[in-house]
């Protein structure tokens, strides 16, 4: 396996573990009370948003050829530390 196989593993793998909680944070959310509910909601849709521009990193990262995706690990880099911070904060505030 070469080194991008490898590394875009790690995220799959990282990405899956994060839907996984924002699944656990959703279903909190459908069993809080009205109020609780809307902030749950209004933080899920900002962690999907970030969700998805991982996903789109991960895509970019994909399509990359040879060495040049290498260029792209910042970036997705840092869409994978938002998107942990966010989750992690997310899960400590609600869970």
């Amino acid at each position: 396996m070469d080194d991008k196989s490898a590394y875009r593993q790690k995220l799959e793998a990282r990405l899956d573990e994060w839907r996984a909680e924002i699944d656990k944070l959703q279903a909190k959310a459908s069993e809080a009370s009205a109020d609780a509910r809307l902030e749950y909601e209004n933080q899920i849709e900002d962690l999907r948003e970030q969700q998805k521009e991982a996903e789109a990193k991960l895509e970019e990262l994909n399509e990359a050829s040879g060495e040049a995706w290498q260029d792209f690990k910042a970036g997705v880099e840092k869409a994978w530390d938002d998107l942990g911070n966010a989750v992690k904060k997310a899960t400590e505030r609600f869970g």
